[in-house]
């Protein structure tokens, strides 16, 4: 199903150059005043409004806040006559995505900005679908993905939920394996039964066994009473270990035999007790490279590597960033009590080009430290975390793996300057505004626009 646009201008050939521009890839509908803006606003669930600030009975701004106080998600872009540095700051400070002026010089340049504010309600969209859906399957977790990659990975995990076999997920630190893990519980026929989750990694040998098997009273110094252990509890259940690979070689035989054998017996005793749970293990390192180098038994290797799940790294899953980004953003929102958003095309676009090597871990802890420091209010890429930084990544990632540059599209390039050259002018006239005006040759309200943009000044 196509997007659907309200184009609201009174001009007739801004409307009809929207509508040409986007024929084939949205579902355009227009209004020349306020009065038939809103009755078309009442009619449809729109995606994007572009609104025009000056309308003949209405102004553009005051009609915006007037739909976003009927849909607070709504995603906006406003058009403006002429560069005002009153309306910049105005639709900046309403939370608008974008702020476009006519005429447009640069058609490209127009349908990719469109583009991105679709992505932008498609995020805020998923996240609403995932809420509905969650409060249907009480003990689900949060799944937010619509890449392929994700897509491919679910279809998987559908799959392989309901088998009754030992489950192995691979993936890099911070993709959620946890998540997947308690997904698969949830939608096991195990679900009623106990989930339990114990990370190998970190933990002594010791502390470890007496975990997993449980002990007996006096089995050891400070053992005053008989404790169950995590294969006991798990019974008819679920049981995740994670970090595998760290798990020490006793233990690793030991385990075998548990899968093997189907009952362990506690420390300081010597009957055994049938257990009767199902197996997900997780490792953020490759298994089949940890036997090679003698680190973890083969034999234990082919007995957890029934059905291998390998998570992708976020990476790899295009489109994901953003989705994820507007679910951590409403999430810490609620959490803090605060009101911080929407983000703006050029944090959108420095999400999208970091590199997140801490991957989904890495974007929510981000979000989280935004949320906690933000006062409020849309967000920028200069509010993003230092590991987010737009230039670094994109200079990063704007190289062959010879080494030569690859040039920019056009539009990054002057954005890359004009942010650098904005700095150094701040920074040499000493913070004073009038001063940079002079130096710059730039108007000093056109100079305040483009500053309040990159967030050099916020007032």
């Amino acid at each position: 199903m196509l997007p659907k646009l309200l184009v609201v201008d009174d001009d007739h050939y801004t409307r009809t150059l929207i509508r040409r521009l986007l024929d084939k890839s949205a579902e355009v509908h227009v209004a020349a005043d306020g009065a038939e803006a809103r009755r078309r606003f009442a009619a449809e669930d729109f995606n994007l409004v572009l609104m025009d600030q000056c309308l003949p009975a209405d102004n553009g701004l005051e009609l915006l806040r007037e739909f976003r106080a009927q849909r607070p998600k709504m995603v906006a872009i406003l058009i403006t006559g002429f560069a005002d540095v009153r309306d910049a700051v105005a639709a900046v400070r309403e939370g608008l995505f974008d702020y476009l002026t006519k005429p447009f010089e640069d058609l490209e340049a127009l349908e990719a900005v469109i583009g991105k504010a679709l992505e932008m309600d498609g995020a805020y969209r998923e996240i609403d679908v995932l809420r509905t859906r969650l409060a249907a399957e009480a003990g689900a977790p949060v799944i937010v993905g619509g890449s392929p990659a994700m897509e491919r990975l679910l279809a998987q995990v559908c799959q392989v939920a309901g088998l009754d076999t030992t489950v192995l997920l691979e993936g890099e630190s911070g993709t959620g394996k946890d998540v997947i893990a308690k997904l698969m519980h949830a939608w096991s026929g195990r679900s009623a039964r106990p989930f339990l989750e114990l990370n190998c990694g970190g933990l002594p040998e010791t502390l470890l066994e007496s975990l997993l098997f449980g002990y007996e009273k006096g089995a050891f110094t400070g053992a005053t009473q008989a404790t169950t252990g995590y294969f006991e509890k798990a019974h008819g259940g679920n049981l995740f270990l994670d970090e595998i690979a760290d798990m020490s070689p006793k233990l690793q035989s030991s385990l075998l035999r548990v899968l093997q054998d189907h009952t362990f017996t506690r420390i300081g005793s010597t009957q055994p007790r049938p257990t009767d749970f199902r197996l997900i293990c997780a490792t953020n390192r490759p298994l089949a490279a940890e036997v090679k180098a003698g680190r973890f038994r083969e034999d234990l290797y082919f007995r957890i590597n029934v059905i291998p799940v390998r998570l992708p790294p976020l990476r790899e899953r295009d489109g994901d960033v953003i989705r994820l980004a507007v679910h951590f953003l409403d999430h810490f929102n609620a959490k803090f009590g605060k009101q911080c958003g929407p983000f703006s095309p050029a944090a959108v676009r420095a999400m999208e080009t970091c590199s997140w090597r801490g991957n989904v871990r890495q974007l929510q802890h981000c979000v989280e430290r935004l949320v906690a420091l933000h006062p409020g209010g849309p967000i920028d890429f200069l509010h993003l975390c230092p590991g987010c930084d737009q230039g670094g990544d994109r200079r990063a990632s704007n190289c062959t793996a010879s080494g030569k540059a690859i040039p920019l599209g056009y539009q990054d390039a002057r954005a890359e300057f004009e942010r650098d050259y904005l700095r150094s002018l701040f920074d040499s006239a000493g913070g004073n505004m009038s001063e940079a005006a002079r130096l710059s040759g730039i108007p000093r309200q056109n100079l305040y626009v483009r500053m309040k943009r990159w967030g050099y000044v916020t007032e």
